[in-house]
């Protein structure tokens, strides 16, 4: 259903606006304006005295759903390799394909990229979609956008799942806007509805304080941006064999509207949190900057690396490289020591999938604890020095 406003008979009296409860409705040029916040509650359909207020059936799309086929996987690669969050995918692209019953599918684009689709099979894909072309050499909106719409346009995939990286996070809606279909974003889990056997999207909502569940009944794909780090990697097979499908993107003067001029890497220290075994985390109760070589003296004896909750970033005492959390990065070490961090919800779901946490913390109150194997109710300027003399 969705909520619509007849521009000839409002009259800007405002009551809508006031009535509304997710803040949705703001008056443009004196007339009513519903926005992307609108769930169709239907609190504005009786306030309204002209009756410029109607609640309508939404479009389906017109796309027939029985003719849509495949789980799609977007195997994103930088120089010629693939992301961890492509083969994270793979893997939760399997379970899903088998629930349904039918083919997992990558598609992947770049140029002189010959070697991967032996790789994506390799990782359990049973075809592989490849467009090599220079125009895709380095990643564009307009490029990129172009070459998978009209694969999927073609070949009809009935579910596409993206990372939730930055070419991701700004693919994804734009796909989502050419095949007029839904996108869900920043997916923590996904499931296949038994009865329909549609997806079920979960993700954070509502500042990390509730997990929503969204599905996507009647338009085509099914498409969902994921987190990377969340999902299990596939496991590699060379003795498998696949299907190469190749794809002949063409552009035309204007398709593409960005250019790429020069690539300037990172030159600062790099961090690889969702590579790493062993992770020691620094908060707020830290105090101050100086607190995170006392942690890198730790994580160095463990060969791990450091990490942050928002609170030290926003603090200015870490780079965002370093943030773990819902704003920040997701991560599942084999172990994860969390300092001086309380344990809001925004940070558990960055880490709580952790294999094992131990938490120190001068508040034996902390959220923290609840999530934690092992917890230390401490000072940690006194627990570390002292693990770090026990670790010898």
């Amino acid at each position: 259903m969705a909520i619509v406003i007849n521009k000839e008979a409002c009259k800007g009296c405002t009551k809508c606006v006031k009535v509304c409860p997710f803040d949705a409705i703001t008056m443009v040029e004196k007339k009513a304006v519903i926005g992307a916040g609108c769930t169709s509650c239907g609190s504005c359909l009786d306030v309204c005295p002209f009756g410029a207020i109607s609640k309508i059936e939404d479009r389906v799309g017109g796309v027939d759903i029985s003719l849509y086929h495949d789980v799609w996987v977007f195997a994103e690669q930088r120089e010629g390799k693939l992301m961890n969050v492509a083969i994270e995918l793979l893997g939760e692209g399997r379970k899903l394909a088998s629930q349904i019953g039918c083919r997992l599918c990558a598609i992947v684009c770049g140029s002189g990229i010959s070697d991967l689709p032996a790789e994506l099979i390799a990782y359990g894909a049973d075809v592989v979609y490849v467009a090599d072309a220079p125009e895709l050499a380095n990643y564009t909106t307009d490029a990129y956008t172009k070459t998978i719409y009209e694969a999927i346009d073609q070949y009809k995939p009935e579910i596409c799942l993206l990372g939730a990286t930055h070419i991701g996070r700004d693919l994804g809606p734009c796909l989502a806007v050419r095949c007029n279909t839904g996108l869900t974003a920043d997916c923590t889990s996904l499931e296949i509805d038994p009865h329909t056997k549609g997806i079920l999207q979960t993700r954070p909502a509502f500042g990390g304080n509730l997990m929503a569940t969204i599905g996507c009944p009647n338009h085509r794909p099914q498409m969902s941006t994921v987190r990377p780090g969340v999902m299990e990697k596939a496991l590699r097979d060379e003795s498998r064999t696949g299907e190469v499908i190749a794809l002949k993107p063409s552009f035309a003067e204007g398709d593409i509207r960005q250019k790429v001029l020069e690539i300037v890497k990172n030159v600062t220290e790099t961090v690889s949190l969702n590579d790493a075994d062993v992770i020691v985390a620094g908060g707020a109760g830290l105090g101050a900057a100086e607190g995170f070589e006392l942690l890198k003296k730790l994580a160095s004896r463990l060969g791990g690396t450091i990490a942050a909750s928002r609170a030290a970033v926003d603090s200015g005492w870490i780079d965002h490289a370093y943030q773990v959390g819902q704003t920040g990065t997701t991560v599942k070490p084999k172990l994860y020591i969390a300092c001086g961090i309380s344990g809001a919800i925004q940070h558990l779901a960055g880490m709580q999938r952790s294999g094992l946490i131990v938490a120190i913390n001068k508040n034996e109150d902390a959220p923290i604890f609840e999530v934690a194997d092992y917890g230390i109710v401490g000072d940690l300027y006194q627990v570390i020095p002292a693990m770090l003399e026990a670790l010898g």
